[in-house]
């Protein structure tokens, strides 16, 4: 029997597809935050970036109708998973243990609260390569094409601005004057969590549209992560009404979406820069997985 393009499932064609939709999104509700759960318990760092929306397509290519199948992962979610996690700057054995935390979580259906306990070495071989195998494509990638310019917002990605704090660290050096006394790095942080698909890609388009509206006259705008964004700023009387600037940019943006209103208030601050380039770099690193 054909099933119907609203994805009802055989006997649900009369009348039901509403109530078929509604069950098989709270089976991908249900899924994806038990996963989280699992995952964050078994030793994800960074809370904030690990919802994206290659989570929500693995989730999908598990849930058939209203019903979880626990063996059905499709390669291409898989690699998907694989790709963002390696963009978004999580390790190898990061993900594998976030994988391994799905793949418990499908193992044993009774632990609803997402309480389980992940092994990666009981991680059927299949699911480790293609995510592995993806991971490792991007990753490779990063090292030997590093690109410019973030795809999603349009921003420079973190290694410009990397190479951009390379040369504001030798001035100062030549200068003799500590980075911190010229410059500060302004970050906004956007807490994705509870948000899945689209509005999660439109709340960062927004926050990059928003900084580069406030902060126009040459400041070094980029992306340091799939929730964070930066401005190096250079120190002047206008800094504290460039701050109110943005806040207000930022609440116009964010407030034309529904979803987006339900989001937590962004995060705005003003970052100190350390001593020396290196721990600028790690500064980067963290803040953009924060």
């Amino acid at each position: 029997m054909d099933v119907p393009a609203t994805g009802a499932l055989p006997g649900q064609e009369d009348g039901q597809p509403d109530r078929h939709r509604f069950d098989r999104d709270r089976s991908l509700r249900a899924l994806r935050a038990r996963w989280r759960t699992a995952s964050l318990a078994s030793g994800w760092r960074f809370p904030s970036d690990w919802a994206l929306p290659e989570v929500d397509a693995v989730c999908a290519a598990v849930v058939k109708g209203n019903r979880i199948v626990a063996a059905d992962i499709a390669d291409i979610a898989l690699a998907g998973l694989g790709r963002a996690r390696a963009a978004a700057g999580a390790g190898l054995a990061e993900t594998l243990a976030d994988l391994a935390a799905l793949h418990a979580v499908l193992a044993d259906p009774g632990a609803i609260d997402g309480f389980v306990t992940p092994d990666v070495d009981s991680t059927p071989a299949r699911l480790l390569r293609v995510t592995a195998l993806a991971w490792a494509d991007v990753a490779t990638d990063q090292l030997t094409n590093t690109e410019v310019t973030e795809p999603l917002t349009g921003l420079p990605t973190s290694a410009y601005l990397r190479t951009r704090l390379a040369e504001i660290y030798r001035q100062s050096a030549r200068d003799e004057r500590p980075v911190a006394d010229d410059h500060v790095l302004f970050v906004v942080a956007m807490d994705f969590s509870e948000v899945a698909g689209w509005p999660r890609l439109t709340g960062m388009i927004l926050v990059a549209d928003a900084l580069r509206s406030v902060f126009d006259g040459g400041e070094s705008v980029a992306s340091l992560g799939p929730s964070t964004a930066g401005a190096l700023v250079p120190k002047n009387a206008g800094l504290a009404s460039q701050g109110v600037a943005l806040r207000r940019a930022l609440n116009d943006r964010l407030s034309v979406d529904a979803q987006l209103r339900e989001v937590e208030q962004p995060r705005i601050s003003a970052v100190r820069l350390p001593a020396t380039h290196d721990l600028a770099c790690d500064l980067l690193r963290t803040l953009g997985r924060g």
